[in-house]
């Protein structure tokens, strides 16, 4: 008999807390993210210059091209072969960060912790072996947290090395939550 998901609210919500905790570790403790982010030569003049435009908070791009159309004139070719060409994210206008991203961010982690517990729901019965558990869990939980990284630098050009070290972190998390689920996986009796 498979697991009914309803049983599975123990491991989902302790697998939320492992990587909530074990993420906080990974940003804050450990030394390893300390250079994914650059200082700009003259970071002032650029700030100047960006805080002129009068940006809304979101996301820009570099030259712009408002349509494939536009994209392939000469004029924005022209703009691309001068370069430079990038992405510009604009954010609110505090230090570290605030409570909203925290709480969205263990809400973040809630969700994938419970679409583990449903994968994990249709594929493993109860009373099941520990590591078939930590295998299915973790799995699902790789996916999640490592899965869609590579896109930062196959789409937005970020630094390979800053997608491997967030691809380890993901599978971190991973056996974080793999360990929760066959810790705490439903046994039969």
């Amino acid at each position: 008999m498979l697991t009914p998901i309803s049983l599975l609210w123990l491991p989902a919500f302790v697998a939320t807390l492992f990587v909530f905790l074990g993420g906080f570790v990974v940003n804050m403790l450990l030394p390893h993210h300390r250079s994914d982010w650059s200082k700009l030569s003259d970071e002032d003049d650029l700030r100047e210059a960006i805080r002129s435009q009068d940006l809304e908070r979101g996301q820009y791009t570099f030259p712009h091209a408002a349509s494939t159309a536009e994209a392939q004139t000469e004029a924005h070719q022209k703009r691309v072969d001068e370069g430079p060409n990038g992405f510009l994210i604009i954010g609110p206008n505090e230090v570290g960060p605030s409570v909203r991203q925290l709480v969205l961010h263990y809400v973040h982690v809630a969700f994938i912790s419970i679409f583990v517990a449903y994968v994990c729901s249709a594929a493993i019965p109860v009373g099941a072996d520990y590591l078939k558990v930590f295998q299915v869990a973790g799995t699902a939980a790789l996916l999640a947290y490592a899965g869609s990284v590579f896109a930062l630098s196959i789409w937005y050009h970020f630094a390979w090395a800053y997608t491997w070290r967030r691809a380890a972190d993901g599978l971190f998390y991973a056996l974080l939550t793999a360990g929760a689920f066959g810790w705490l996986w439903p046994m039969v009796g």
